[in-house]
């Protein structure tokens, strides 16, 4: 028998809101913060409060909120080309920001596909990967490597590369496409391990993909450049495209402008996002090397790459993404992360002596402290808030990912307000 609507209505319907927000329960759910408007490191809400925004909404407003040069740049662009498809048709702001990653971007890495989103970024990716063997008429090269406590997005392609026991796509499972997932390289057991599977399973795999130094929403779990070096070796070993996921730790957030440079290793693809337009418009790329790209170039219409967001290359967005480089340019972007980073190592240490901290970690602009639980989340949650910062845990950790222009002062509110709710409170 098939569905069909429901011919009688509930009696007494409960009035929902007709916005369906983002991993939240309708259902019972407290209302959330409205926002009025944002300055720099501050967020402003219409009831007259103002929070410091202590994970520079999701990490993608590095340089704060509203940088009138990011903002003249949009403004300019939207008097003469608000947005254009980009099937058959260019603009410069879309040529000179691809110009600009490639000369940015370690090695080769010097073919731009502007997608709108991390996650289709990733897909994206993932789907060059894929079509670099069907072009070379491999047609066995069906699955992905990812690894253990990682986080690639949310549409169905990504959470098949997603940590299916730790993340939050569980509940899809057996929706989703077979991918191996496997612990990173982090010692010799690993490495061994992963050597391994590599051996008796290269020959099916399409790519390996992971997050570079920073495993960002699967619990903020840190690994040493050396991890990535073994996977280059062993990519190469297997001739295997390496994909490397920066869509949280590109442009400085660890401490280099990508995180990939730490390491001294160029991957064969790359994915940017989030702070890509400094936190102003949507937009992602994933950046491919000159020989995955070869693969594509053919007399043979089939061997395009046939993807094409609808508001692939928005101008805007383009426009946003120029003015936020220029900034990397003509404001200390690096030297201030570095400062971000001492005072985020001296103000978080006392935490790591309070009941239920598991550990504390710094790298970078990233603060991290691990609890062993959390057993109230949103009483956690409003607690922060009301000492006057806005800071969003998940799972069990309470992390920082402040804007680059955080001033000392700012840092310190954001440090003792962790501190003092997780002092006064069993978290």
């Amino acid at each position: 028998m098939g569905y069909s609507q429901p011919t009688t209505a509930r009696p007494n319907p409960v009035k929902h809101s007709p916005l369906w927000r983002p991993y939240t329960q309708m259902l019972g759910a407290a209302p959330p913060l409205k926002a009025a408007r944002t300055h720099s490191c501050t967020i402003t809400l219409e009831d007259g409060r103002t929070l410091i925004d202590g994970i520079a909404s999701w990490w993608t407003a590095c340089h704060g909120y509203n940088h009138p040069h990011i903002r003249r740049a949009v403004s300019a662009q939207l008097e003469t080309l608000p947005h254009i498809m980009f099937g058959g048709l260019t603009h410069e702001p879309a040529e000179h920001l691809a110009r600009r990653l490639a000369s940015l971007l370690p090695g080769d890495l010097n073919h731009v596909f502007f997608a709108d989103s991390g996650s289709v970024a990733v897909e994206v990716a993932m789907k060059m990967a894929a079509q670099y063997w069907l072009n070379q008429g491999v047609r066995t090269r069906t699955r992905f490597l990812a690894f253990s406590g990682g986080y690639h997005g949310d549409t169905f392609g990504t959470m098949a590369v997603c940590d299916p026991e730790e993340g939050m796509h569980s509940l899809y499972r057996g929706l989703l496409a077979n991918h191996a997932i496997l612990d990173l390289p982090r010692d010799e057991a690993s490495t061994q391990a992963l050597t391994v599977f590599l051996e008796a399973n290269a020959h099916s795999l399409a790519g390996i993909l992971v997050e570079p130094l920073v495993q960002g929403a699967g619990g903020m779990i840190f690994h040493p450049p050396a991890t990535l070096q073994t996977l280059r070796r062993l990519a190469n070993t297997y001739g295997l495209p390496l994909i490397f996921d920066e869509i949280f730790t590109g442009f400085g957030r660890t401490g280099t402008m990508f995180a990939c440079e730490a390491a001294g290793v160029v991957p064969d693809i790359i994915t940017l996002s989030k702070a890509l337009t400094g936190g102003t418009m949507a937009l992602s790329a994933a950046i491919a090397r000159t020989h995955i790209f070869e693969a594509f170039l053919s007399e043979n219409p089939s061997h395009a790459l046939m993807h094409g967001p609808t508001y692939m290359a928005n101008p805007l967005a383009c426009a946003a993404a120029n003015a936020s480089l220029d900034l990397f340019d003509s404001e200390p972007r690096i030297a201030q992360i570095a400062r971000i980073c001492g005072v985020l190592q001296h103000n978080l240490a006392p935490c790591r002596n309070l009941p239920n901290v598991r550990d504390v970690r710094v790298l970078g602009a990233i603060g991290v402290i691990e609890l062993a639980r959390i057993n109230d989340l949103p009483v956690l949650k409003a607690r922060l808030i009301a000492e006057g910062v806005w800071v969003r845990p998940f799972r069990n950790i309470i992390y920082l990912t402040p804007a680059f222009v955080a001033s000392d002062e700012e840092l310190s509110r954001l440090t003792v307000a962790i501190t003092k709710v997780l002092k006064n409170q069993n978290a």
